[in-house]
Formats: structure tokens, C-alpha cells, sequence
């Protein structure tokens, strides 16, 4: 059974927004993934209306990603507008 996110998946997204693709832990690789998360939950509750659970899902990461630029705009001003340039984000 093949998943939305394979390894060489979440290795391809930290090697382009991270330092490299071992990077798991910055900001920058966090965002990316969780936007990629994001818009893949969002298609899926596009088709399926009542999946509340996808829902709370969704709500929990869009949370977590907001938390996270937040800290990122607070700590370091430039490298916050480089993610919401690079992921195409906006507030």
C-alpha cells in the first residue's frame, strides 16, 4: 500500500527548503512539510465532506505551521519572508 508521503518525498522537500536533506529539524523543513501535508488533506476533504477526523487533522497542522512562522518571524525576520516567498504563503 503506497502512502501520500514516501521518504523520498519528505527527503526531496528538506533538501530544497532545509539545509540539506538530513535537515528534519528547522523551521524552514518544518513549514515545507507540513504545507505539503496541508494541501494534500485539503484535495482529500474536497471529496469527502464529513471526514471530521481529516478536519481536526487539518485544523491541528494549519495551528502547528502558524506557530512556527510565527517563531520564525519573531527570531528572524529574513528568513521568514525567504519560506512565505519560496512556499507562495501569505497571512
Amino acid at each position: 500500500m503506497a502512502t501520500y508521503l514516501e521518504k523520498e518525498k519528505k527527503q526531496e522537500i528538506f533538501e530544497k527548503y532545509g539545509k540539506s536533506n538530513a535537515d528534519t529539524g528547522s523551521p524552514e523543513s518544518q513549514v515545507a512539510l507540513f504545507s505539503y501535508r496541508i494541501a494534500h488533506l485539503t484535495n482529500h476533504l474536497k471529496s469527502n465532506k464529513k471526514d471530521y477526523s481529516t478536519q481536526r487533522s487539518l485544523l491541528k497542522l494549519v495551528g502547528k505551521r502558524r506557530r512556527l512562522l510565527d517563531y520564525l518571524k519573531k527570531n528572524d525576520i529574513e528568513r521568514y519572508r525567504n519560506i512565505i516567498k519560496a512556499l507562495n504563503l501569505r497571512k
